[in-house]
């Protein structure tokens, strides 16, 4: 970071890069909740129907099958979770039952920060992005 750069500018950029990765991530688990949707629904119509016609003594085993996974698959999305911002980084790859999009985003996102932090591609790449949003900033809505 720059020395001579103000507090309130680095402040500012840190707050807009946490909103950009919480965007991103949010898209990300809006995306696997839709692929999620898509595939339950014709899977569940499938499990109804062979439950319905070969079901015997457990009428609704399969389909009661697919809403389990849906739940677990549910879960793991945390669409509307909140990101913890209380919590310290790494807290949320604590343990196999915490494992969720969350988790491999933060994984993925510390693998970026060691490349930053290395002055990789990274490094450049947050630099330029910054320096036009600042650009963009300064110009105002029109």
């Amino acid at each position: 970071m720059d020395e001579a750069q103000p507090v309130e500018a680095t402040s500012i950029a840190s707050h807009r890069w946490q909103l950009i990765r919480d965007l991103a991530v949010f898209q990300l688990k809006l995306g696997l909740d839709a692929l999620r949707d898509l595939v339950l629904s014709p899977v569940s119509l499938i499990a109804g129907l062979v439950d319905l016609v070969f079901g015997g003594g457990q009428p609704a085993r399969h389909f009661y099958s697919v809403l389990a996974a849906g739940r677990r698959t549910e879960a793991w999305i945390n669409l509307f979770g909140e990101p913890d911002r209380a919590a310290p980084r790494g807290e949320a790859a604590e343990g196999a039952e915490r494992a969720s999009v969350d988790v491999i985003v933060e994984r993925m996102e510390r693998l970026l920060v060691e490349q930053y932090e290395r002055g990789g591609v990274t490094a450049s790449a947050k630099t330029a992005i910054d320096r036009g949003l600042d650009a963009l900033g300064r110009r105002g809505p029109r």
